[in-house]
């Protein structure tokens, strides 16, 4: 596929690559398995890597656009650590590829969204049986189904105020692609969001736990 894709391009022109592939899923870190984490960064990272390899030679001749799908979930993490880790590292990757792609004339853009749960329906709502059922033993010694059940209202609450003006999210994407000067990185999300993403990238690591531990307990 890839040698297909590079044959019809060369010959017409490539402008902008969007890596948007993504999967999220709900769970404190021993309650996941191995192969879940390899999954999510084959998806979420490598995936995002490998298309950016194949058509980086098109995109340094044509002088193009790549565009990332990160997410304010990478400063910080309520419940599901395994998606935070994987757009963290999108987060850099894009950061070193951004400057070394400044020479060729090749821009790239970074969008953070928000909450849009809602909108791309990227997760379903969680099911604490299901938590509960998948979890080992020594978990179970650890956890007990009222606290497994009281996270999951918890993060199904969070999903259910996610915005539905998913719009917001694509007309960033189209800027990044098309405005003859974009973002390093496009931040679309609701002012809360945005304050305590503000508070975890320059308060000291005392302060964010203090903050997102207030928050988990409410």
């Amino acid at each position: 596929s890839e040698k297909c894709l590079l044959r019809h391009f060369s010959s017409v022109g490539f402008w902008g690559l969007v890596n948007n592939a993504g999967i999220s899923t709900f769970g404190e870190t021993g309650w996941l398995s191995m192969e879940k984490y390899e999954k999510f960064a084959d998806v979420n990272l490598l995936g995002s890597i490998r298309t950016t390899l194949a058509f980086l030679p098109l995109l340094r001749k044509y002088k193009g656009r790549i565009v990332f799908m990160s997410s304010i979930i990478a400063y910080f993490s309520l419940g599901n650590g395994i998606y935070s880790m994987t757009k963290a590292a999108i987060e850099k990757f894009c950061d070193a590829l951004r400057l070394e792609m400044k020479k060729f004339g090749v821009r790239v853009c970074i969008i953070q969204p928000g909450n849009y749960a809602r909108s791309t329906k990227i997760q379903p709502p969680v099911s604490a049986e299901e938590i509960w059922n998948e979890l080992g033993e020594e978990e179970k010694a650890v956890y007990n189904k009222e606290y497994v059940q009281e996270r999951a209202n918890f993060f199904n609450s969070i999903l259910s105020r996610g915005s539905a003006n998913g719009n917001e999210v694509v007309d960033a994407m189209v800027d990044a692609v098309m405005s003859p000067a974009p973002k390093a990185r496009y931040m679309v999300a609701k002012l809360k969001e945005k304050a305590l993403v503000f508070v975890c990238a320059l308060f000291p690591a005392v302060v964010m736990d203090s903050v997102l531990s207030y928050v988990l307990s409410k």
